[in-house]
């Protein structure tokens, strides 16, 4: 049978039953709830809205609000470096030769870890402690600083009064721009500390000796670093000299900077004031002055000498630190001078827990201090954790006062102070003493 395919014709061709006509798909379902919420339904604001949030503060520039803003120490060096000229400011920011020391210093701080304790009663923070037989309402000092009204002319009027503000001890150096005398009319009520370099004049030595007796000061503190001087090649690049000399080029760095030769200019002329006029560089006068035949029957000399508590500043190894205890010391400083002396030098928080464990050993009740690369108060936790009684601080405090004078002196202790509170709050203790080794871990020891 043949089939023959006829064309379509829809006049002729029977409609398709219903059955095989394919089902339609299903409309699709629609969310259980298609509302939009209201809060993201797209309007125009209202000015009672942006109102609130149209709030502009005012700008302050006062110096009261320049410190307010600062809430690090760094900061407070970004400000001074701004307001003050080159040459002061290298002289207090800089160190020897390749400043490798004290990069190492302020880096050592940073590689460590804290390890907190939990569920302790921190509601209340003590930051007191006693240093070297008397309290101390924070376990910072301000270290010796030379040349200090160089950087600011408040100099170390200003340091002295924020101490004794502060309840702290404050330490003038030998190379300082203020006296003896005068540091303790401006600060009575302080905690005033000297700083001694030996010279080879015993009879000057003595001299300073006396006076800083009779002026109040119950603590004398010998530094010991300084046979020769650093390499403190800012200092040589900037031709920094006592008194600074008007070259051109600080003429014209001056021109950026007017608030401060005007203070320079309008202020008492610049000396070294527990010393004869000199002029000169820094370097020559510790070359020409200062006894690079000091030894240890010096120290002896020095403890029969002076009857306050006496601090060696300058130690660098365990063995050193131990040899001036048993020549007399009441205290040792574990410094590298700042990193301003010998680069590459040890770095005071490395050594810390040695001379620690060497006193512990010992049963030795001598301080142990240190200063070097200590920028906010969680370095001042760390060191106290590992077995410091106290610290010093001079850069960090010479930024402040280069800041803002007094007041940039103030808000340096404000930052350090709440730094601290906050540290020993998260690492869950109450007071200094509860500080251990087991808080703080060195990352790479």
């Amino acid at each position: 049978m043949t089939h023959t395919i006829q064309p379509n014709n829809p006049e002729t061709t029977p409609a398709p039953d219903a059955t095989d006509i394919p089902a339609a798909p299903a409309p699709a379902q629609a969310p259980a709830s298609s509302a939009v919420p209201a809060a993201l339904k797209r309007r125009i604001p209202k000015y009672s809205d942006l109102a609130p949030l149209m709030q502009f503060k005012k700008p302050e520039f006062s110096k009261e609000a320049r410190l307010k803003r600062a809430s690090t120490i760094w900061e407070l060096r970004d400000i001074a470096k701004r307001r003050t000229p080159q040459a002061p400011f290298d002289y207090t920011d800089g160190a020897a030769e390749e400043e490798i020391t004290l990069g190492r210093a302020r880096q050592a701080f940073l590689d460590i870890e804290f390890r907190p304790g939990i569920l302790r009663n921190v509601s209340t923070i003590d930051l007191g402690t006693e240093i070297l037989g008397k309290p101390s309402r924070l376990p910072v000092g301000i270290a010796p600083t030379g040349f200090t009204r160089m950087m600011q002319s408040e100099g170390e009027y200003a340091g002295s009064q924020a101490a004794e503000a502060a309840g702290i001890p404050y330490t003038l150096s030998t190379m300082g721009t203020a006296s003896i005398e005068d540091v303790a009319a401006a600060a009575p009520n302080g905690r005033n500390w000297f700083q001694l370099y030996l010279w080879t004049d015993r009879d000057r030595s003595l001299e300073l000796i006396e006076r800083a007796a009779k002026a109040g000061n119950d603590t004398l503190m010998v530094t010991v670093d300084t046979a020769v001087a650093g390499a403190r090649l800012r200092d040589v690049r900037n031709g920094m000299t006592i008194p600074p000399a008007l070259t051109v080029k600080t003429v014209l760095d001056a021109s950026y900077r007017p608030a401060w030769w005007f203070n320079f200019l309008t202020h008492e002329p610049l000396t070294f004031a527990s010393l004869s006029r000199y002029t000169g560089t820094v370097a020559d006068l510790i070359n020409s002055m200062f006894d690079p035949t000091l030894t240890f029957e010096d120290l002896d000399w020095l403890r029969e000498t002076w009857k306050g508590k006496l601090v060696v500043k300058g130690i660098q190894t365990v063995e050193d630190a131990r040899r001036v205890v048993d020549h007399g010391a009441d205290g040792v400083v574990l410094s590298n001078h700042g990193g301003r002396q010998l680069d590459r030098a040890p770095i005071p928080f490395h050594l810390l827990p040695e001379v620690k464990q060497a006193f512990t050993a010992d049963n030795t009740d001598a301080a142990i201090m240190l200063d070097t690369g200590i920028m906010s108060g969680a370095d001042i936790v760390a060191a106290l954790a590992l077995g410091a009684d106290f610290t010093l601080i001079g850069r960090a405090y010479l930024y402040g006062l280069m800041a803002g004078g007094r007041a940039g002196v103030d808000r340096t202790l404000q930052i350090l102070e709440k730094d601290m509170a906050r540290t020993m709050a998260l690492l869950g203790v109450s007071n200094i003493s509860e500080l251990t080794p087991d808080h703080v871990r060195l990352l790479n020891k």
